[in-house]
């Protein structure tokens, strides 16, 4: 592939007169992990839909791997490589682990009509090495219904692999976790990141898992970037103090701000 792996020209997308995302463009390359920070009503979630084809952008083009998918549905944008992961987990409570993730992977072979007596001998195999991966296999047959909230936020990253995308966007990935399971979940989506070559565009509101894990981050306001730059660059920015983080706050306090 020559030319990074997701190219977004001048996005934009307006409500009435409110603009929620204004001329962003910015590149992802295979392996890197970029965040998009930004407060609330900053336009990250905008962006991210019209990413992944929820919302159609008013200008703009989003092209992945050179294709250009401007516009095109959820379900063809997914065919063509991009996955993502919400906020608020969305699983089959009373399957089990195994059978979420066999129903993500019957899904993506096109299979997702026939999955009443299928599911229990269909992609077996594939399903427990995706639990192994995000370190589920112990939990494998066990119902989603039982699992800890960390737990499911491992689980919607294995389904979300299940389609094997070549983009993974992640919407607040370590949203409801407790802190050392944050830190353990973007370490382990870094690793994927970079063993798979799986590029990764998260939006975050904890300014610590922000700084060590992404290589770039991108700052909104007002859907507009008002910085872009390594985390370092990021974290000295004026403009990103005064408009984000806070003059004079520390980046865990800024976190809890940004949540208020």
């Amino acid at each position: 592939m020559t030319g990074p792996l997701l190219s977004v020209e001048h996005l934009s997308k307006a409500y009435g007169g409110v603009h929620a995302v204004r001329d962003v463009s910015f590149t992802l390359e295979a392996g890197e992990l970029l965040a998009m920070i930004g407060p609330n009503g900053a336009g990250k979630s905008t962006c991210f839909n019209m990413l992944n084809g929820q919302v159609a952008p008013d200008a703009g083009r989003v092209a992945v791997s050179g294709r250009d998918i401007t516009g095109l549905p959820p379900r063809e944008v997914a065919r063509l490589g991009v996955g993502r992961t919400f906020q608020i987990t969305a699983t089959f409570p009373s399957m089990t682990v195994r059978e979420n993730v066999q129903v993500a992977l019957l899904s993506g072979a096109g299979r997702i009509g026939r999955i009443a007596g299928y599911a229990g001998a269909s992609f077996v195999a594939e399903a427990d090495a995706l639990c192994a991966l995000v370190g589920m296999a112990q939990s494998a047959g066990r119902a989603c219904g039982e699992l800890a909230y960390g737990d499911l936020k491992r689980l919607e990253l294995a389904v979300a692999l299940a389609n094997k995308p070549a983009l993974l966007l992640m919407d607040e990935p370590t949203a409801g976790m407790a802190p050392a399971e944050r830190i353990e979940m973007m370490r382990l989506a870094a690793k994927i990141a970079r063993d798979a070559r799986l590029g990764i565009l998260f939006t975050e509101h904890d300014m610590d898992v922000v700084f060590e894990h992404a290589d770039r981050v991108i700052v909104l306001d007002r859907g507009r970037i008002i910085a872009e730059g390594p985390p370092a660059e990021i974290r000295e920015n004026a403009a990103v103090r005064a408009t984000y983080l806070g003059e004079g706050l520390t980046y865990g306090h800024a976190a809890e701000v940004a949540h208020a």
